[in-house]
């Protein structure tokens, strides 16, 4: 049986965090696992996600749009290619470039709030 978030809704059991900056995903991953969240792995370049999810295809992802010298738009085709709901997550707002072909979906904006994290892993990106 899934863990449930406060809500009752129930939560993802493996979360990727696909996120550059060490604190911020410590941030995510602590957050992650108070939510009820049983295995984050964190991903700080597109390699090393994409070698996360060849690995271990998770249940939900948290994509930072602008990582170091790159976009995380390569993980996130192949998130959907596999189907595996996601969040993009930015610190730049409305004038981050997202494709066309992602530009309908979700975005969490840093620094989020515990509540829009939630609200995020109970929608699982839909």
């Amino acid at each position: 049986m899934a863990p449930a978030l406060p809500d009752g809704s129930s939560c993802p059991a493996d979360v990727l965090v696909v996120e550059d900056d060490p604190i911020i995903a410590i941030d995510f991953e602590d957050r992650l696992l108070g939510f009820g969240v049983s295995h984050v792995r964190t991903a700080g370049s597109v390699t090393q996600a994409l070698d996360a999810i060849d690995k271990r295809a998770p249940d939900f992802a948290l994509l930072d749009v602008e990582l170091t010298r790159e976009t995380s738009f390569a993980v996130a085709e192949r998130l959907v290619a596999m189907k595996i709901p996601f969040v993009f997550v930015t610190g730049y707002g409305a004038e981050v470039r997202i494709p066309a072909e992602f530009s309908g979906l979700p975005r969490l904006q840093k620094p989020c709030s515990s509540d829009a994290l939630e609200a995020a892993l109970r929608t699982r990106g839909a």
